[in-house]
């Protein structure tokens, strides 16, 4: 028994006091410290606690530490099951061995089995060199084990400290990524290669930092200013998931009456389809209690995602932002939602989908960056989802955009449309300026001529009228009635099955 509790002793010393020590003083938690905040108290039970690596090359033999750098096992967060792994920087720096990543991939293999959410806690310099082979081989299988994982279970990645080379791979291939500002970067190559191989001079942080990840590349969907916050974030969105693809997103219980007429509503939206407003306060008028936990905020601000619930129930927005770039979809923000469509998809939960687009965004850059081939992700994301599906067009819905935003062509199952709703090939002065530019050049006066075909437009396609007598529109509602009717729409949908034809997998544009 004494050799017992000096073993586990020894073990959650990780790499020693001194180790310790500096990680704190980078201003960094440990492994077993990160575990603690995330898992409630007093229900993280430990694997492979007393594991070491097998190395015996360049003096490895004499360094060996019980656990070998890396914390595995599971726990409950509110009292729902997940399983954790947390890389120990304080033990050869983090890097991977062959017995490292067993263990990872031991828990990986349970999650699996168990149907639980898997939780990364990434803080590592990469593979270790004295292994080889052997340690690139580690995380090829982790990488598989992910992939396999991708649509059964959620799987989260907090990066809160190194994560370079091919250790970026199993992030990537996760749910979500989040990371800490000042302590956390990812990157394939570091500064000194690409200053060796292209000549650029950068640092680690505007490389892969926090910052550079969550504007720039769009690769992390939260920051946070510190650990403790980033385990919060973890708990938070996990408060948002099913347990794994078989089980509906977690009830939560609402004094916020799911019937609530929103009067606000009625006057927040401007007539003026050419005037900005902040979807957000649309969204924070219907969902319950104003809450809307958001995805990737910082990136393609010009498309809001996030998790919410309306009447108790979890439900992903997307939702065009008419503050930024007038709403219109560009390369980032139909990869960023189509990305977050089909997650939702994944995980049985129902899209809320609210619509003001002016359309694509045109330009060259767009087109040499395949425009053509990203927003067909985000039509092809739509139409394959069979989960409920519930449209919204805000203000305007004009082009090809009109039919990518969950349009009922693409199976979107209720569609609603407030009353100044305008759905069109595009908006009146453009339409006019093609249709009628020879009656205009023509009339006495061209410019009345041109506000009459104008004003004429307008009373026949600017509304959601036409839409809705050919039955692309189920029901044109007053923005008050928004919310109530998301709650029945919900309902009404909560027990919906569809299927896409059999087949190994769709093969969507990447």
């Amino acid at each position: 028994m004494n050799r017992l509790d000096a073993l586990n002793a020894e073990a959650m010393k990780g790499g020693g006091d001194a180790r310790i020590a500096k990680q704190h003083e980078a201003g960094k938690l440990t492994a077993r410290e990160r575990i603690d905040l995330l898992v409630d108290p007093g229900t993280f039970v430990e694997f492979d606690r007393l594991v070491t690596h097998r190395c015996t090359d360049f003096g490895m033999a004499e360094q060996r530490f019980l656990g070998d750098g890396v914390v595995t096992g599971y726990g409950m967060v509110d009292g729902r099951k997940v399983f954790v792994f947390a890389q120990d920087f304080t033990v050869f720096g983090g890097s991977l061995s062959g017995a490292y990543a067993r263990k990872i991939c031991k828990v990986m293999d349970l999650a699996m089995k168990v149907g639980a959410p898997l939780i990364g806690l990434n803080d590592s310099g990469g593979a270790r060199i004295q292994e080889g082979v052997e340690s690139l081989g580690g995380y090829a299988d982790i990488f598989l084990r992910n992939t396999l994982a991708s649509g059964v279970i959620p799987q989260i990645s907090a990066i809160m400290g190194p994560c370079a080379g091919g250790a970026v791979y199993s992030p990537a291939i996760t749910d979500f990524i989040l990371m800490v500002e000042g302590t956390s970067y990812m990157f394939i190559t570091g500064p000194e290669v690409i200053k060796a191989v292209t000549h650029e001079e950068v640092t680690k942080e505007d490389l892969g930092g926090a910052s550079a990840h969550s504007t720039k590349s769009g690769v992390c969907h939260l920051t946070s200013p510190d650990d403790k916050a980033c385990i919060a974030q973890v708990r938070a969105l996990l408060s948002f998931l099913p347990a794994n693809n078989q089980e509906d997103p977690p009830f939560k219980a609402t004094t916020d009456s799911p019937t609530r007429e929103v009067l606000e509503l009625d006057t927040m939206i401007p007539t003026e389809s050419n005037r900005p407003y902040d979807v957000k306060s649309v969204i924070a008028a219907v969902v319950d209690d104003g809450s809307l936990f958001e995805i990737a905020e910082a990136f393609a601000a010009n498309i809001v995602i996030g998790f919410a619930r309306v009447g108790g129930r979890v439900v992903g927005i997307v939702a065009n932002q008419p503050q930024v770039l007038a709403g219109v979809l560009d390369i980032d923000a139909s990869t960023k939602a189509a990305r977050f469509v089909r997650f939702c998809d994944c995980f049985n939960i129902p899209i809320v989908t609210l619509v003001d687009v002016p359309g694509f965004l045109p330009g060259t850059q767009q087109e040499y960056g395949g425009i053509i081939t990203h927003g067909a992700k985000l039509l092809f994301a739509f139409a394959e989802a069979t989960v409920p599906k519930i449209t919204v067009i805000l203000r305007k819905a004009y082009g090809g955009a009109y039919d990518v935003m969950a349009s009922k062509h693409l199976r979107s199952d209720i569609n609603l449309a407030f009353p100044t709703a305008e759905i069109a090939v595009m908006g009146a002065d453009g339409a006019v300026n093609i249709v009628l530019r020879g009656e205009i050049a023509s009339a006495a006066d061209p410019r009345k001529a041109r506000e009459q075909y104008v004003a004429d437009y307008k009373q026949k396609f600017a509304n959601p009228y036409k839409a809705a007598e050919l039955g692309f529109i189920d029901e044109v509602i007053y923005p008050r009635q928004l919310r109530a009717r998301l709650h029945q729409s919900l309902e009404i949908l909560r027990d919906k099955r569809d299927r896409n034809p059999p087949k190994k997998h769709s093969n969507i544009p990447l």
